[in-house]
């Protein structure tokens, strides 16, 4: 489905970001990567892209909190690849405090790299789609880019931010090519998540797996997580032909959470 084009996934050395970037290779679509840890699992991640699905694929790190480095990181991508047709803006962290005990280095490094490096990959990445006449921009934004939970300040306006610059990004580009679509996902089990749930066990006496089913159970209706595959295939769609008149949406990928 995606022979032959180009893309740039952020924040994929693992976890929900290399789900998309695997979906992404399996279509047919080379892939540049980028992100922190082990260099030899990344190199094998990055190794393995190419072995499985017969693209290519490269490593590009940066830091993306900086905003020259996150332009110069699209740049450095559209080099690699020769192009760019798909860029996910992924990266992303998280810290939970009440708002008058958020530590400002904190909030300032959420909004950094969740929402303000969303901006700058979008604008380095939009010249190159203008040119070409098509782009796919794909944003994995949140349940929490829709509604909001106590002691995620940051993450919360990050999230509503990155929703309303989907926004913005999809009409000033309507008509020329480009779609630009967020992803909102809820409870994912990622590492993360799973440091909540190892948390609950231990502070309330439970199993792991009860852990989890409570956590679920405060929020998303359907008691199932939400896989990082089946955010990779939803970015396929978005990335597809059949999504080419699909732009300035939030796909709500959450198990019934903000059904409510």
């Amino acid at each position: 489905m995606l022979k032959g084009k180009k893309a740039v996934v952020t924040g994929s050395t693992s976890g929900i970001g290399l789900a998309i970037a695997r979906e992404l290779a399996h279509q047919g679509a080379d892939i540049v990567i980028n992100g922190f840890g082990d260099a030899q699992a990344i190199e094998k991640e990055r190794a393995g892209l190419e072995k499985d699905f017969g693209v290519k694929a490269y490593y590009l790190n940066a830091d993306l909190m900086q905003a020259d480095a996150a332009r110069a990181f699209i740049d450095d991508a559209v080099k690699a690849l020769g192009g760019i047709d798909i860029l996910v803006n992924n990266a992303g962290i998280q810290h939970v405090a009440p708002i008058e005990e958020f530590p400002v280095e904190k909030w300032n490094a959420i909004i950094a790299l969740n929402l303000s490096a969303v901006f700058h990959g979008t604008a380095a990445a939009l010249p190159h789609m203008k040119k070409q006449k098509f782009g796919r921009i794909i944003n994995i934004a949140s349940a929490h880019g829709l509604v909001a939970s106590e002691f995620k300040s940051a993450y919360v306006a990050a999230k509503h931010g990155v929703v309303g610059l989907t926004k913005v990004t999809a009409l000033e580009n309507a008509g020329q090519g480009i779609t630009c679509n967020a992803i909102c996902p809820g409870w994912v089990r990622t590492p993360l998540v799973e440091k909540q749930i190892q948390a609950m066990s231990k502070e309330k006496g439970l199993s792991v797996e009860d852990a989890a089913r409570e956590l679920l159970a405060e929020k998303q209706p359907s008691l199932q997580f939400v896989t990082p595959e089946q955010l990779g295939q939803a970015a396929v769609f978005l990335s597809s032909d059949a999504a080419a008149q699909m732009t300035g949406t939030t796909m709500s990928i959450d198990g019934g959470w903000t059904a409510r």
